[in-house]
């Protein structure tokens, strides 16, 4: 019986491994995190809006960025029919579930720049 609880917590502890690697996969880049953060405080935002908040990326960078997100069904593209034509993204359904942790990444991130700077000598 505790031989068989034991492989249930080790089966149990192996799966969550496993989520864990695919959100780590599904999230990793230095810019998913900024792009879904400023899409979920400003809403939809045209490319260029994107570009404007994310100092520092490229429009190459941008673009692989946003289209990986959208594979992984956390943003929309939508073709404007404006002249010139524009391109929005807004986060779907799905993706407003990484909003906790992106907060719990934010809050960790306050207080660990705060230990730092407490403790940095000057």
């Amino acid at each position: 019986m505790e031989d068989t609880i034991c492989r249930q917590g080790e089966e149990n502890h192996k799966e969550k491994i496993l989520a864990l690697k695919d959100a780590i996969e599904l999230l990793s880049g230095k810019w998913k995190f900024y792009i879904l953060q400023n899409l979920h405080f400003y809403g939809t935002m045209r490319f260029k809006d994107i570009m404007e908040t994310a100092v520092g990326i490229t429009p190459e960078v941008l673009s692989k960025e946003l289209q990986e997100l959208e594979q992984n069904l956390l943003v929309t593209r939508t073709v404007n029919n404006t002249k010139p034509v524009t391109v929005s993204y807004a986060l779907t359904k799905h993706a407003i579930e990484t909003q906790p942790v992106l907060e719990s990444l934010i809050g960790f991130g306050l207080k660990h720049r705060k230990k730092i700077k407490e403790n940095s000598i000057d």
